[in-house]
């Protein structure tokens, strides 16, 4: 597996990798069209290319073969040294084959060497898996919030994971 930056030609594979994890990881949580609402607005090439040349943000990919399997969101503050995972998504036919520990470590990593101190992680509070992958990692629940999807307002925990960056989990 390899771990890279994203470049403007994977746009269209983060669009993808996200929509699919979006309709698997939230049909218990959310409507699927608002899955698809979500994922497109908060999600478009527009966007994802933004990001891509934004000062403080990161869109790593990782890739099995030549195929884009996951990827990791990143931003950052240098004046209050924090870092924020945005998102980790990884195609929800390659999951469990260590994909997203690969891209949180390597997102970690990165944070890491931007002289980052804190770093914090947001999932809704009804993804079950979503917050038990941070939560064997070594993140600590620090509270709780409101994101806005679609319409409609959806707790949301804040995971805090202090430097030293080293992952708790085999």
């Amino acid at each position: 597996m390899t771990i890279r930056p994203a470049t403007e030609a994977d746009t269209g594979v983060i669009l993808r990798v996200a929509e699919q994890s979006w309709k698997h990881d939230y049909p218990e949580i959310l409507t699927r069209e608002t899955a698809e609402t979500a994922a497109s607005d908060w999600y478009t090439a527009e966007q994802v290319t933004a990001e891509l040349h934004k000062s403080q943000a990161q869109i790593l990919v990782a890739e099995r073969g030549e195929t884009v399997v996951g990827f990791a969101h990143t931003t950052w503050n240098y004046t209050e040294r924090e870092g924020y995972i945005l998102r980790i998504y990884v195609d929800p036919g390659h999951r469990r084959e260590g994909i997203g520990r690969a891209l949180l470590q390597a997102a970690l990593s990165d944070l890491d060497e931007k002289g980052i101190d804190q770093i914090n992680a947001m999932v809704l509070v009804a993804n079950e898996p979503g917050n038990d992958f941070y939560e064997q990692f070594g993140f600590e629940h620090a509270d709780e919030r409101e994101t806005t999807i679609g319409d409609k307002l959806y707790p949301e925990n804040r995971y805090v994971l202090e430097r030293p960056f080293e992952l708790d989990a085999d």
